[in-house]
């Protein structure tokens, strides 16, 4: 594109210059596009097409307009007067440093004429001292904003009702303001120097617009690196609640310049009931708002909780049906077996879960707690200390993510109930009432019968699943030979529907007989008989409703749920981890990867050429020297020094390693994730903001408080 441009200007002097020095030094004024070669999806940037090409190049107009005749224009420099030229642009700009800035960071400074592409020479407009003192004042203001989004500082004070009637108090917005007036900045005093003590500094509208266009600054910097490398993926996290709205956590993939996979947190997105509206608002926000372009998205992953599944599925498939190469998948830092059991679409497995995480909260709450939780555990597993260790160590992590929760819960499920049933009959003052009675509730869930034989079956019907999940968090190697035993599993699986008379028999055996030891009793839940009253069915017994309700739709839907999550494409897609080293080193380098890589034909640079690439890179390793070892993941073999002699690998691997059912092997780069839960846990749901926590959680984005100033008063002139 840069060599069109010196090629149709005619410029001589730029014909030296290599297309790397003319797109960091020079800029093109947009005339010299199509205007449908130009994309204007936001005020923050002009971008242009990635097929766009410079066409319009008028070289005589200027020759019959009168007004350009009298313009001074250069048309050949010297090495000498280009460097005299320099030094004035850079007095001009130490004396005129605003202007001067705002020209270049809006890429508006122009060394080539409009008509022909020759040199002219413009002088920026002085600002005025208002239009100085204006943007002196926003900058302050925008400085604050920043400081109190990575210092995670709520916008709001003190709630009215706390404080006496006729008393004012500033919101911390208001009182930063007024600690930075009085720590001397006389570009704050000046404007508020007359105003009212009890005045509203920055009305609240002001404060949204300015947090609007910090958030937007903040994020162009991550989705620039995004569109610089092309490809990516999308990843959403659990549904939160952002000051009384639900809203719902984007991340993205890339593959950066130094060659290591990230995972960025840019956003929330308004959460919404109707699917479809969902589908449609969470495409043209990443699209129109975000400016990414889905063509290039190689993955998409949901972590949902309980009830939100069905509805992101649905996001999935419309996203799908426009973009068939943004796979879905499921997401390295989620378990296989509590993905799927989050998905099962039957209400006594949501209550369950529901459960599990309030047992799990109210023990993390209290250290002591825990003691008399081992103490309990010491006491049941006397006989087994090695056991009783283990499950003392599985209580003080986060075991309801584990692939094996359902396990954990019902070996431990006996010992929760004894301690919370002690703590909730203790006398002394030894447990506050807060305690004392979420001690009674959950020791009252964990007693229900169909509380006990749901994660019964649960547990069963997961265990075909849990090697299966398990090696898919694991090595690269173990990820690539995961996919290859996705048939025995789904074969189990069907073995197990078609025999649920006699598999079911067992899981509710002993369900009643974990329910006789806790001495529970054994009977249909109330909402069933209730809804029945006069139609109760004498027949229908406990085993059997539990097998239509429960066991029945969880396998079904389980089954469907694999297929739809390893679908042929993801499977081939896995297939091509046989390019790691290691994994071709296991199957012998007996490999034929150039099957599988059609699907990623268009995103290679050579793809004529892979057969033949591919065979030089499986002779590397093959003959490789005795001290090389191996390289066991998608990461080191991206940091190869000699990567670069083979394109078309390089560009398989970037792609693959996007796929979210990849982890991120350098942990560095995926924490994102890791500070959005550290802010949702720091943060009160009612002091949240959708603009701060992005602030908060990306601290190390540098941002240009001057684009902010310009950003805003463009928007609001």
């Amino acid at each position: 594109r840069c060599q069109r441009w010196v090629e149709n200007c005619r410029r001589a002097d730029l014909e030296d210059k290599t297309p790397d020095q003319l797109n960091k030094h020079y800029r093109l004024c947009a005339k010299h596009f199509e205007t449908s070669m130009i994309c204007r999806s936001s005020p923050y940037r002009t971008v242009l097409r990635d097929n766009a090409v410079p066409t319009i190049f008028d070289l005589t107009s200027h020759l019959n307009n009168p007004h350009s005749r009298h313009r001074k224009r250069i048309k050949e420099l010297s090495e000498d007067e280009i460097r005299t030229l320099k030094q004035q642009k850079i007095d001009e700009a130490f004396e005129r440093k605003q202007a001067t800035q705002e020209s270049n960071e809006n890429n508006e400074q122009n060394t080539v004429s409009e008509e022909g592409g020759e040199e002219q020479e413009e002088k920026a407009v002085p600002l005025t001292l208002e239009e100085r003192e204006n943007k002196d004042y926003l900058k302050s203001l925008f400085e604050i904003l920043v400081l109190m989004g990575k210092q995670n500082i709520p916008l709001d004070g003190h709630n009215v009702d706390e404080l006496p009637e006729g008393i004012f108090t500033s919101d911390n917005f208001q009182a930063l303001l007024e600690y930075r007036i009085n720590g001397g900045d006389e570009v704050l005093r000046k404007r508020f120097e007359m105003t009212a003590v009890n005045l509203e500094y920055c009305s609240k509208t002001q404060q949204k617009q300015m947090l609007e266009i910090c958030e937007n600054c903040v994020r162009e910097e991550t989705l620039r690196e995004v569109r610089d490398s092309h490809f990516f993926s999308i990843v959403t996290d659990e549904v939160v609640d952002i000051a009384g709205e639900e809203h719902l956590p984007v991340l993205v993939r890339f593959v950066d310049d130094s060659h290591n996979l990230r995972e960025e947190f840019i956003g929330f997105l308004p959460y919404e009931a109707d699917p479809e509206i969902l589908a449609v608002k969470f495409h043209a926000t990443i699209t129109e708002k975000w400016g990414l372009n889905m063509e290039y998205c190689r993955g998409q992953a949901y972590i949902v909780s309980s009830g939100f599944a069905s509805k992101m599925k649905v996001v999935a498939t419309r996203l799908l049906e426009k973009y068939p190469q943004a796979v879905y998948t499921l997401c390295s830092s989620c378990a296989l077996n509590v993905w799927l059991a989050k998905s099962v679409p039957v209400v006594g497995v949501s209550i369950a879960l529901g459960t599990i995480e309030e047992v799990c909260c109210l023990f993390n709450q209290s250290p002591q707690l825990l003691v008399e939780l081992d103490n309990t555990i010491s006491a049941l597993f006397q006989d087994n200390d090695e056991k009783g260790n283990e499950l003392k160590k599985i209580c003080r992590s986060q075991w309801t993510g584990r692939h094996d929760t359902f396990e954990v819960l019902v070996d431990l499920l006996q010992a929760l109930v004894l301690c919370l049933d002690a703590v909730s009959s203790d006398l002394s003052v030894r447990w506050n009432n807060f305690i004392v009675g979420r001690a009674f509730v959950l020791s009252s869930a964990l007693t229900d019968f169909d509380f006990i034989v749901t994660i019964v079956i649960m547990k069963n019907v997961l265990s075909f699943t849990r090697a299966f999940g398990k090696n898919l968090q694991g090595q690269t190697s173990d990820v690539f030979f995961a996919a290859g035993s996705l048939t025995a599993v789904l074969h189990s699986l069907n073995e197990v529907m078609e025999n649920i008379e006699v598999y079911h028999e067992f899981w509710f055996e002993e369900a009643t007989n974990l329910a006789t030891k806790l001495d529970v009793q054994i009977k249909l839940p109330g909402k069933f008989r209730r809804t029945q009253q006069g139609n109760f069915d004498p027949d229908m017994t406990s085993e059997n409703y539990y097998k239509e309700i429960l066991s029945i739709p969880t396998i079904e839907h389980i089954i469907q749920e694999l297929k739809d999550i390893f679908s042929e494409q993801h499977l081939k897609a896995l297939k091509c981890l046989s390019l790691v080293p290691s994994v071709m080193g296991q199957l012998k380098f007996n490999t034929t990867e150039e099957h599988h890589a059609d699907m990623f034909k268009n995103d290679l640079p050579n793809p004529d050429t892979l057969s033949a690439e591919l065979h030089c890179w499986r002779i590397k390793w093959k003959h490789r020297g005795k001290d090389i070892e191996l390289p066991a993941t998608i990461y080191e073999a991206l940091h190869l020094p000699d990567i670069k002699f083979f394109p078309n690998v390089y560009a398989l691997l970037k792609v693959l390693c996007l796929l979210p059912v990849m982890k991120v092997e350098n942990e560095k780069y995926g924490i994102g994730r890791k500070r959005l839960k550290a802010y949702l846990k720091n943060t009160l749901t009612g002091q949240r903001s959708s603009n701060l926590a992005l602030l908060n959680i990306n601290f190390d984005i540098k941002h240009d408080l001057d684009l902010m100033v310009d950003t805003y008063i463009k928007l609001y002139p």
